[in-house]
């Protein structure tokens, strides 16, 4: 087995939160400068920039996670991968169905520009993208799963936006690939106060919503080739492939 960095957990320039350094060019440039092996490009409640980054990222030897950072009715984030542009699309289509019409306000929650290769800006997405969903958890997940998908609740140590802040605890017939942890803490730490979380795998991620934000923290992924296969397989410990907190 090979170890590969991970940090699956990065925003751009659409995401109203991401610093409007955070262009497709600019963040392969840096995952490529910190090491980072396989990126996960999360935008709120969005997937317009996965593809180009993914093409990219591939130039520069990065495997690149195409997927989405949900907002659930309940107001709990959750990181959605998918392995093609088709279903990258059909997911997206989902998020379009399902995300309130409410116009953003740039004065208070920033730009959602989708940008080229050359940093032009192409299009803004007038909808705020950082609405929650009208859809519940157990619905999210369920179509991510129904098209293949990977479903990992966020950063499930916060005290807003987590599955724990909102819910109170993770329900045990909820099916999911991994937990994250934010920077913030540490498993060990983390599992004091939440030891029925002991059976589940974690994964630890930046967050990133500023250029030099992008691989402050990682997990490592022992696979044997970079592949959304191999990536599955080690999230579940699967044939021998595993993943590891730094």
């Amino acid at each position: 087995m090979e170890k590969f960095r991970a940090d699956l957990h990065t925003h751009t320039v659409l995401s109203p939160c991401g610093d409007l350094e955070m262009s497709p060019v600019n963040i392969v440039r840096k995952a490529k400068e910190k090491g980072i092996d396989i990126l996960g490009i999360t935008d709120h409640n969005s997937t317009l920039h996965a593809p180009l980054i993914k093409e990219l990222g591939a130039k520069e030897g990065i495997m690149v996670l195409m997927g989405a950072e949900v907002t659930t009715k309940e107001e709990v984030h959750c990181l959605c991968f998918f392995e093609c542009e088709d279903t990258l699309s059909d997911f997206q289509e989902y998020i379009n169905m399902y995300l309130p019409n409410i116009p953003n306000d740039t004065s208070k929650f920033g730009y959602q520009v989708v940008v080229n290769e050359q940093e032009e800006i192409i299009d803004e997405v007038e909808c705020l993208l950082i609405s929650g969903l009208h859809q519940s958890i157990d619905q999210i997940e369920k179509m991510v799963h129904d098209i293949n998908g990977l479903f990992i609740p966020a950063h499930i140590n916060k005290t807003v936006n987590s599955i724990i802040s909102q819910l109170g605890f993770l329900p045990p017939d909820l099916k999911v690939d991994a937990l994250e942890l934010s920077q913030h803490t540490t498993k060990s730490e983390f599992l004091k106060k939440n030891k029925y979380l002991s059976k589940y795998n974690f994964i630890q991620s930046s967050d990133a919503h500023y250029i030099n934000n992008i691989g402050n923290t990682w997990t490592n992924f022992y696979l044997e080739e970079l592949s959304f296969e191999e990536v599955k397989l080690a999230l579940g410990a699967l044939e021998g492939r595993k993943i590891e907190l730094k």
